[in-house]
């Protein structure tokens, strides 16, 4: 299972004085692209390769509140992925020590960069999609590239 400790900085604070949803989605993102550059996949490869990854919608969940400084565990895991790797649903689960307290479910793409367009990543990036671990529920998604 992919994890990562981080905590709620002071740039994740809302008026509220709980971590806000944008940073929700900004350590889902650094998550994901830390087990991408874990995978031999870092920023350099990807412009090297020329595709990206595309966030087509996000949910958040919320459950529970993330205070400055408090820290987190957030997970990495796989809700759906189509056969041809073009279509995934990520989920980042945050932990405050064993209790979740937040959910990130994020529809993602690859975008080639060159053609503007969505396209299936290289078999070497497939392999790593398919080895982040999969939820209960994990469901085969269409494919999106025509």
């Amino acid at each position: 299972m992919f994890e990562q400790e981080l905590f709620a900085g002071w740039g994740d604070m809302d008026f509220n004085s709980h971590m806000k949803n944008t940073a929700y989605l900004d350590k889902s993102a650094d998550v994901r692209m830390l087990y991408f550059a874990e995978q031999g996949f870092s920023m350099t490869e990807f412009m090297r390769l020329r595709i990206g990854p595309v966030v087509m919608k996000d949910e958040i969940e919320y459950f529970r509140e993330f205070h400055l400084l408090d820290r987190m565990t957030v997970r990495l895991t796989m809700a759906g992925l189509s056969n041809d790797g073009s279509r995934m649903v990520i989920r980042n689960e945050f932990f405050r020590g064993e209790t979740l307290a937040a959910r990130v479910t994020s529809t993602v793409g690859w975008l080639d960069l060159t053609n503007r367009k969505l396209t299936s990543p290289p078999e070497p990036l497939l392999r790593a999609l398919d080895k982040i671990d999969k939820i209960e529920d994990f469901v085969v998604l269409p494919g999106s590239v025509r």
